[in-house]
């Protein structure tokens, strides 16, 4: 019995019993014809297909779906996230599912002409609905068995309430364009310093503590020196920073940077690219700099983004960076309540 199918049992159940208690004869008999009738309607209601995005080769082992798009909109569907392939002799391991249902059985169409291996496992980033919500799609392929890997505190805030929030969320942001996707948690817990195993392809799990969220896993492509780096890093495009830190961040750069020695970068939004970790590392001490400089003058929010946006680190990198003028604000806010712990 799939996960949709039991719900919908559930649901029938009470409503019989809730009729039986408090309706009359009449009532007994409308309501599992209502029942039905709806759990029908919810079965078919589904957002339409994501066009096609072909995936490209980011490292030797490595294709990716590479979004084209900052934010999340109607006309994207939703499609704002990557999604890495991690080709191996045993099958593939994906990095990172996308927003919806729909996302994930693109995903799936894509990369069929690239390989006839089934997919072994997922591995989900942090607890953003961009990055786990087309997980669905996965188990509908390839059976409630298949593994999905998580930092445990990632789980944990997926099976509670901020799991279903962020397909909510989704289903607003995209004009219901993700209809039908379900939440569909991590299973197993992976750790810092969990190294799996391939046929002789080496996955290896790194994470350093709150950045980008507090549980950020990023996983090391051991051949390749290529690393799958969630969100704590994207191309041209600054991270929110509402459930992070912004000098977490800078601490885990290096020390991931040590304990990896990547090449390439693979992030959770823009294209790969070797030179990633140096631009995120010097716009947020940017950021970081000017809001701490604000801090010590007590000066508040307002001062504290003029001071960023006068830092060069900053400013030389405002026009190309995706919804800069429209979030540098914020993220000079949240900067200088972060400095503000550390300004004396």
């Amino acid at each position: 019995m799939n996960q949709i199918t039991s719900i919908n049992l559930s649901r029938r159940l009470w409503l019989r019993r809730a009729a039986w208690a408090g309706a009359g004869a009449a009532a007994v008999l409308a309501a599992p014809v209502a029942s039905e009738f709806a759990t029908a309607a919810q079965a078919y209601a589904l957002g339409p297909k994501v066009p096609d995005v072909k995936p490209v080769q980011t490292a030797e082992h490595v294709w990716s779906i590479v979004a084209h798009d900052a934010f999340p909109t109607p006309e994207n569907q939703g499609l704002f996230s990557n999604t890495h392939f991690i080709f191996t002799p045993k099958g593939v391991v994906v990095f990172d599912t996308g927003s919806s249902l729909q996302i994930g059985q693109m995903a799936l169409r894509m990369l069929r002409p690239l390989t006839d291996k089934p997919v072994i496992a997922v591995f989900n980033s942090h607890f953003h609905g961009d990055h786990w919500l087309g997980n669905q799609a996965y188990v509908e392929a390839f059976g409630k068995s298949l593994p999905i890997y998580a930092l445990p505190g990632t789980r944990r805030v997926i099976e509670g309430i901020e799991g279903n929030a962020w397909r909510e969320n989704m289903l607003k942001w995209t004009n219901n364009s993700s209809l039908g996707t379900q939440v569909v948690a991590p299973t197993l817990d992976v750790r810092h310093g969990d190294a799996f195993e391939f046929g002789g392809i080496t996955l290896k799990a790194h994470h350093y503590g709150k950045a980008h969220t507090p549980d950020d896993l990023c996983l090391e492509i051991v051949q390749d020196k290529a690393v799958c780096a969630g969100d704590i890093m994207m191309n041209h495009r600054i991270a929110n920073m509402e459930d992070g830190s912004f000098l977490g961040t800078l601490a885990y750069y290096e020390q991931l940077e040590k304990a990896a020695g990547a090449k390439m970068w693979l992030p959770g939004h823009g294209a790969a690219s070797p030179d990633i970790l140096a631009w995120n590392r010097e716009i947020f001490q940017g950021i970081y700099d000017g809001a701490l400089k604000a801090a010590r003058e007590m000066a508040g929010p307002t001062v504290a983004k003029e001071y960023v946006l006068a830092d060069p680190r900053v400013a030389k990198n405002a026009k190309t960076t995706a919804g800069f003028d429209k979030n540098i604000g914020k993220f000079a806010s949240l900067a200088y309540l972060e400095a503000e712990q550390h300004a004396s």
